[in-house]
């Protein structure tokens, strides 16, 4: 156990998909899990342990932003023996051609307050990241495949303006935690991946409605679960491989 995780050693998959919301956990596990059962409540950050494909995998809810994503990565990972891990959840289009309800897979990822001082940006796993393009191709899943910039700050005067140096290095969309999700797994010497669903448009204004923030996210979440699942199979399941 940890301060924010009551699972015992052995209750989560090595491959462990991100989302933000609770709910969204719930969702994700009931839906597509086979024998879903719950391994974490504590501070309503539900995770979720089953099969996908025969493949064991867990669902854990991280909340938003980067300090409490890095805490459950941190935990995961340490505590728990995590080697693969998703962020799933949603991200906002700063680019009229990225539709709202598309996926995106990110390609490298940066802070904003970082762009134009790092020389090359953040990267996800290679083979995660290849199979998620190829298997979004031949699903025929609308996506985008492009660099994103991440924030901390959510509620902004300019929304589209400040990303305009991020735009400059050809991102397209933006979200709180894909930069932190390379950036952790490179540190800790496992494999990560990003994969969002656009909710908003920062450059038209237009949003989902509220009653469409589970069903929307169904293409973003089989998608990660294919592609981890590919992998496992790829791989023969060994573990961080």
């Amino acid at each position: 156990m940890t301060p924010h995780n009551e699972a015992s050693k052995g209750d989560y998959a090595e491959a462990v998909l991100l989302p933000g919301d609770p709910e969204r956990a719930q969702w994700i596990a009931e839906t597509f899990l086979e024998t879903p059962r719950r391994v974490n409540s504590i501070r309503g950050a539900l995770g979720y342990t089953g099969r996908y494909r025969d493949m064991p995998v867990s669902v854990q809810t991280t909340g938003m932003g980067r300090p409490s994503f890095a805490i459950y990565v941190h935990e995961l990972v340490t505590v728990y023996a995590v080697r693969r891990i998703v962020r799933i959840g949603s991200c906002g289009s700063i680019d009229r051609d990225v539709a709202v309800r598309s996926v995106v897979i990110a390609q490298t990822a940066a802070m904003d307050f970082e762009v134009g001082s790092i020389g090359e940006w953040r990267r996800p796993d290679v083979t995660l990241f290849e199979l998620a393009v190829a298997r979004a191709r031949s699903d025929g899943h609308r996506h985008h495949v492009c660099p994103m910039v991440s924030s901390d700050v959510f509620y902004h005067p300019d929304p589209l303006g400040r990303f305009a140096s991020a735009r400059a290095h050809g991102a397209l969309a933006c979200d709180m935690e894909t930069s932190t999700t390379f950036e952790l797994a490179t540190a800790a010497g496992i494999r990560g991946l990003s994969i969002c669903t656009v909710v908003d448009s920062l450059v038209t204004g237009q949003e989902i409605e509220t009653t469409e923030r589970q069903g929307v996210y169904s293409d973003m979440a089989r998608l990660a679960l294919d592609t981890l699942a590919d992998d496992h199979s790829a791989t023969g399941g060994a573990a961080g491989a």
